[in-house]
């Protein structure tokens, strides 16, 4: 009896993170195709009040507010961004509230991109805490890369 009791617990612990992991991948999902409709609204009501964005330049490290601040323009003139996923892995806490993720992006104009970050599990969702969007510099071009960095008076 105890077997049978164990393995019901661990298969709805199972198919708990599994609907957790579809949840975190939907919103990511949503994330990335209001950017494209620039669709403002819901694009930043899927993020947590406290959220941060990295963007690609050292210099960018916007708060909701500030980030919104730059974005609105944009998307009110019906010009939005699309990444669109390629390969995607999430992590989630053990208690299911946090979700740690990181994600292969295709943009027509920079290639391929990795986005990576934290969502939390809010009464309205997943909402992200952190969205990290960076460049993967293939390690043969590193050394070269790194060095017009400096030269632009940017240090890796």
């Amino acid at each position: 009896m105890l077997r049978l009791l164990l393995l019901c617990c661990c298969t709805l612990t199972a198919y708990a993170q599994a609907d957790a992991q579809q949840a975190v991948n939907n919103t990511l999902d949503r994330f990335h195709q209001y950017a494209a409709e620039a669709n403002g609204q819901a694009y930043f009501e899927l993020m947590s009040d406290d959220m941060v964005y990295l963007g690609t330049d050292a210099s960018e490290r916007w708060s909701k507010s500030d980030f919104k601040a730059y974005a609105l323009p944009y998307f009110n003139k019906g010009r939005g961004w699309l990444y669109t996923a390629q390969e995607r892995h999430i992590i989630l806490s053990a208690d299911g509230t946090l979700a740690w993720f990181d994600e292969l992006l295709n943009n027509e104009k920079y290639g391929v991109v990795r986005g990576s970050g934290v969502l939390s599990l809010t009464k309205d969702g997943w909402r992200l805490r952190q969205y990290n969007l960076a460049f993967p510099i293939p390690n043969a071009l590193a050394g070269e890369f790194t060095a017009r960095m400096k030269q632009h008076g940017q240090t890796p």
